[in-house]
Protein backbone atom coordinates (compact mmCIF):
# COMPACT_ATOMS: atom_id res chain seq x y z
CA UNK A 1 0.00 0.00 0.00
CA UNK A 2 1.34 3.41 -0.88
CA UNK A 3 -0.04 6.95 0.47
CA UNK A 4 -2.66 8.91 -1.70
CA UNK A 5 -1.11 10.93 -4.29
CA UNK A 6 -1.92 14.47 -4.31
CA UNK A 7 -5.11 14.68 -6.00
CA UNK A 8 -5.96 11.26 -5.49
CA UNK A 9 -9.73 10.30 -4.81
CA UNK A 10 -10.91 7.49 -2.18
CA UNK A 11 -12.66 4.60 -4.23
CA UNK A 12 -15.61 2.33 -2.74
CA UNK A 13 -16.58 -0.43 -3.97
CA UNK A 14 -15.43 -2.68 -6.95
CA UNK A 15 -15.34 -2.78 -10.51
CA UNK A 16 -14.57 -5.30 -12.81
CA UNK A 17 -13.76 -4.13 -16.10
CA UNK A 18 -12.11 -6.80 -18.66
CA UNK A 19 -8.88 -5.84 -20.21
CA UNK A 20 -8.64 -4.70 -23.96
CA UNK A 21 -5.10 -4.46 -24.16
CA UNK A 22 -2.10 -3.39 -22.39
CA UNK A 23 1.47 -2.32 -22.47
CA UNK A 24 4.68 -1.39 -20.32
CA UNK A 25 5.46 2.42 -20.38
CA UNK A 26 7.95 3.38 -18.53
CA UNK A 27 7.74 1.95 -15.23
CA UNK A 28 3.81 1.38 -15.22
CA UNK A 29 1.28 -0.46 -17.07
CA UNK A 30 -1.43 1.10 -19.39
CA UNK A 31 -4.35 -0.46 -20.40
CA UNK A 32 -7.26 0.39 -22.07
CA UNK A 33 -10.83 -1.37 -21.68
CA UNK A 34 -13.96 -1.30 -23.93
CA UNK A 35 -15.78 -0.12 -20.71
CA UNK A 36 -13.87 3.22 -20.64
CA UNK A 37 -14.98 5.31 -23.97
CA UNK A 38 -12.92 8.19 -23.26
CA UNK A 39 -10.28 10.26 -21.80
CA UNK A 40 -12.56 11.48 -19.15
CA UNK A 41 -13.40 8.57 -17.90
CA UNK A 42 -10.16 7.32 -17.85
CA UNK A 43 -8.82 9.73 -15.55
CA UNK A 44 -12.39 9.71 -13.17
CA UNK A 45 -10.10 6.33 -12.65
CA UNK A 46 -6.56 7.80 -11.82
CA UNK A 47 -5.52 6.44 -8.29
CA UNK A 48 -7.62 3.44 -8.19
CA UNK A 49 -5.81 0.25 -7.13
CA UNK A 50 -5.71 -2.19 -9.93
CA UNK A 51 -5.81 -6.35 -9.05
CA UNK A 52 -4.79 -9.07 -11.35
CA UNK A 53 -5.50 -12.48 -10.39
CA UNK A 54 -2.33 -14.84 -9.35
CA UNK A 55 -2.79 -16.73 -12.40
CA UNK A 56 -2.19 -14.06 -14.44
CA UNK A 57 1.41 -12.88 -13.33
CA UNK A 58 4.30 -13.54 -15.17
CA UNK A 59 6.75 -15.91 -14.11
CA UNK A 60 9.73 -14.42 -12.20
CA UNK A 61 13.10 -14.57 -12.33
CA UNK A 62 15.39 -16.45 -10.58
CA UNK A 63 15.92 -13.42 -7.62
CA UNK A 64 12.91 -11.49 -8.63
CA UNK A 65 10.25 -11.06 -6.49
CA UNK A 66 6.51 -9.42 -6.10
CA UNK A 67 5.95 -7.32 -3.43
CA UNK A 68 2.85 -9.23 -2.35
CA UNK A 69 4.83 -12.44 -1.56
CA UNK A 70 7.25 -10.45 0.30
CA UNK A 71 4.84 -8.78 2.78
CA UNK A 72 4.74 -10.57 6.26
CA UNK A 73 8.12 -12.14 6.02
CA UNK A 74 10.35 -12.31 9.04
CA UNK A 75 13.69 -10.17 8.62
CA UNK A 76 16.22 -11.33 10.53
CA UNK A 77 20.46 -10.19 10.46
CA UNK A 78 22.89 -12.72 9.73
CA UNK A 79 23.56 -14.04 13.50
CA UNK A 80 19.81 -14.44 13.53
CA UNK A 81 18.93 -11.15 16.00
CA UNK A 82 15.15 -10.47 14.13
CA UNK A 83 14.98 -7.40 12.78
CA UNK A 84 11.50 -7.01 11.50
CA UNK A 85 8.29 -8.01 9.47
CA UNK A 86 8.13 -6.56 6.31
CA UNK A 87 5.16 -3.98 6.49
CA UNK A 88 5.29 -2.19 3.57
CA UNK A 89 7.44 -1.80 0.07
CA UNK A 90 8.46 2.10 -1.02
CA UNK A 91 9.93 2.28 -4.33
CA UNK A 92 12.78 5.19 -4.20
CA UNK A 93 13.65 5.50 -7.86
CA UNK A 94 17.23 3.13 -7.73
CA UNK A 95 15.97 0.91 -5.47
CA UNK A 96 13.27 -0.80 -3.45
CA UNK A 97 12.81 -0.71 0.48
CA UNK A 98 12.14 -3.07 2.80
CA UNK A 99 9.70 -0.98 5.58
CA UNK A 100 9.74 -3.69 8.84
CA UNK A 101 7.27 -3.33 12.07
CA UNK A 102 8.92 -3.82 14.84
CA UNK A 103 8.16 -3.54 18.78
CA UNK A 104 10.50 -1.64 21.09
CA UNK A 105 9.91 -0.38 24.36
CA UNK A 106 5.95 -1.09 24.02
CA UNK A 107 5.64 0.94 21.16
CA UNK A 108 5.43 -0.01 17.46
CA UNK A 109 9.00 1.36 15.22
CA UNK A 110 9.78 1.20 11.50
CA UNK A 111 13.32 0.10 10.57
CA UNK A 112 13.70 0.38 6.73
CA UNK A 113 16.22 -1.59 5.01
CA UNK A 114 17.20 -0.88 1.25
CA UNK A 115 16.21 -4.31 -0.77
CA UNK A 116 19.45 -4.60 -2.71
CA UNK A 117 22.17 -7.55 -3.09
CA UNK A 118 24.59 -5.27 -0.96
CA UNK A 119 21.98 -5.76 2.46
CA UNK A 120 19.56 -8.65 1.09
CA UNK A 121 21.51 -12.01 1.92
CA UNK A 122 18.75 -14.45 0.97
CA UNK A 123 15.04 -14.53 0.64
CA UNK A 124 13.35 -18.20 1.83
CA UNK A 125 9.93 -17.60 0.69
CA UNK A 126 8.78 -21.28 1.83
CA UNK A 127 10.39 -20.04 5.16
CA UNK A 128 8.89 -17.30 4.91
CA UNK A 129 12.37 -15.44 6.12
CA UNK A 130 14.75 -12.99 4.84
CA UNK A 131 18.12 -12.82 5.96
CA UNK A 132 20.04 -9.31 6.06
CA UNK A 133 23.30 -7.73 6.58
CA UNK A 134 21.97 -5.05 9.24
CA UNK A 135 22.16 -4.58 12.73
CA UNK A 136 19.09 -3.57 15.11
CA UNK A 137 20.94 -0.53 15.66
CA UNK A 138 21.44 1.21 12.57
Amino acid sequence: MQPAEKGAKHFTGTLVLPVKQARFHADTIVATSLEVADRNAAEALRGARVFVAREHFPKTEDGEFYWVDLMGLNVVNREGVALGVVKDLMATGPQTVLVLGYEQDGKEQERLIPFVDAYVDSVDLAGRKIVADWQPDY
